[in-house]
């Protein structure tokens, strides 16, 4: 396939995939021509491209744009170009919204299916890229754990995400969830947004935006942003705002991260939740203890069986659920248990919650997540966080997604773990081998447990063992242990609420 074949069959694609109509298909090959500054000759026809998978058609036109010194070819500037030549392909954001509009009214969930094949089609989630992830099921004593080694986005250091809440605000756009990303050129340092789209919302009066993520986690993961660039902030219009949602969209599950350092997501500076059509591991959670709340006798309220520490509410009432779990948050948010190390002030406030709002029929069903954000010397990362035990696993912040109990795990873990394998099947020293020498204790503590370690049996061993690694990274940001401290712990908690 030469460059120009490559433009006719990028442009059969956008037909076949609907992102133009027949109408287009001149105007469109003629506008991703320009973009490439080509020049074809007399004899060239726009139409009667051949079919070929989106990879394919766009590696030809960014090798041939390499080749002439259009751009670089380093991946940067391959994904600044690609993006550009399928924005050309992607429909207004009028036309997405009216479209969106007119498929709601069908049903909401016929909304979202015509958003997200969008958000594929168009190359904004490449999903040639998310189907390398490593993904898959690991059992512990809460559940089913999902497990995913991230080859398609970087982990972000949790002190560079401390760091951003400081940094003077001066580039447009801001941050990478401003709404002004619509259509963004891109640059070395930000990525192109030519074929993103939004859909507004109204949430609690407000404006704001839903995409989704270019990375999907799992099934239709998107984000609701705010219109406005102002920082986290859990409160109770977080909980009116996240009722709304699921209202809009029964379908879904939504959640926000919390907003202090430690606990909170990978971007503190901009506003924003999480959610999709998914169910999570902590959706499946039993419910271990019921718990009652003064006053509030028509909601169903009790403790989860998690690793975390969660209160789970359930009402038809929307509004009585955002006016106690606000009353929980604003109690959290000064509660002190020295006995269970928190403290809810030092030098800065240090509780707050993560949470969660789904549907189950025509109940509203919210989990808010304590957190506390305290660091010491022994635990300088956080006591309520990964200890330095599991780094060799896990040592990123641990985020509202892996609160429901879906494990992102570093890309160098897909490596490492083939060389661990090796190490385990032919009984080599880890302490040995440089590039896994942080796995060494972690491979003793394998070998004693499983015994005879051959092929055929430990690519099983090693997702097990991994999934029973997350399960103690989320035992050890829970506030109040699985144990007889604990379980009393969250009960005197839940006590002071009243």
């Amino acid at each position: 396939m030469n460059v120009f074949d490559a433009v006719k069959a990028l442009v059969a694609y956008g037909l076949e995939h609907s992102l133009i109509e027949k109408e287009d298909v001149i105007y469109a090959a003629n506008r991703i021509l320009g973009v490439l500054g080509l020049e074809p000759d007399g004899d060239f026809s726009c139409e009667g491209g051949e079919s070929a998978p989106l990879e394919d058609i766009l590696k030809v036109l960014l090798d041939d744009a390499a080749h002439r010194g259009l751009i670089g070819d380093g991946i940067t500037e391959r994904d600044l170009l690609d993006t550009r030549l399928m924005g050309e392909l992607t429909p207004r954001p009028s036309e997405v919204i009216k479209t969106f509009k007119e498929k709601y009214e069908v049903s909401p969930k016929e909304a979202t299916d015509y958003f997200y094949r969008l958000c594929r089609d168009n190359d904004y989630i490449r999903t040639y890229r998310v189907k390398k992830d490593r993904k898959w099921k690991a059992p512990s004593k809460y559940g089913d754990l999902d497990i995913t080694i991230n080859l398609s986005k970087p982990e972000k250091d949790p002190k560079a995400i401390a760091a951003a809440l400081n940094k003077k605000q001066n580039a447009y756009p801001k941050c990478l969830l401003c709404p002004e990303n619509e259509g963004y050129f891109g640059r070395l340092d930000h990525p192109a947004r030519q074929n993103i789209r939004l859909i507004p919302l109204k949430l609690n009066g407000e404006d704001w935006y839903m995409q989704y993520s270019p990375y999907v986690y799992y099934n239709e993961h998107c984000i609701v942003l705010s219109k406005h660039h102002v920082p986290m902030k859990i409160d109770v219009n977080t909980f009116k705002r996240l009722t709304e949602f699921v209202t809009y969209l029964p379908h879904y599950v939504i959640g926000s991260n919390a907003d202090l350092p430690i606990v909170g997501g990978s971007i503190l500076t901009h506003e924003h939740f999480q959610g999709g059509n998914y169910e999570f591991p902590m959706a499946k959670a039993r419910e271990r203890e019921k718990l009652g709340f003064k006053g509030y006798d028509d909601i169903e309220a009790s403790v989860l069986d998690w690793p975390m520490s969660v209160i789970r509410l359930k009402s038809a009432d929307a509004d009585r659920l955002v006016e106690l779990s606000d009353k929980i948050l604003s109690c959290w948010r000064g509660y002190s248990d020295e006995e269970n190390e928190i403290l809810a002030e030092t030098d800065a406030p240090h509780n707050t919650i993560t949470p969660i709002v789904r549907r189950r029929g025509e109940l509203f069903e919210i989990d808010l997540v304590l957190r506390n954000n305290r660091t010491t010397d022994e635990h300088p990362l956080g006591i309520f966080h990964p200890h330095a035990e599991l780094h060799h696993i896990k040592k990123e912040n641990i985020g509202l997604i892996e609160v429901m109990g879906v494990a992102i795990l570093p890309a160098r873990l897909l490596k490492e773990m083939d060389l661990l394998k090796d190490a385990l099947v032919n009984g080599t020293d880890a302490d040995a081998v440089p590039e896994i020498k942080a796995h060494a204790d972690w491979a003793k503590e394998i070998t004693a447990k499983h015994g005879n370690i051959n092929k055929d049996n430990v690519d099983d061993i090693i997702e097990q063992e991994i999934g029973l690694v997350f399960s103690k990274v989320l035992e050890h940001c829970g506030v109040f242990k699985d144990d007889e401290s604990g379980r009393a712990g969250i009960k005197r908690f839940a006590e002071s609420v009243n």
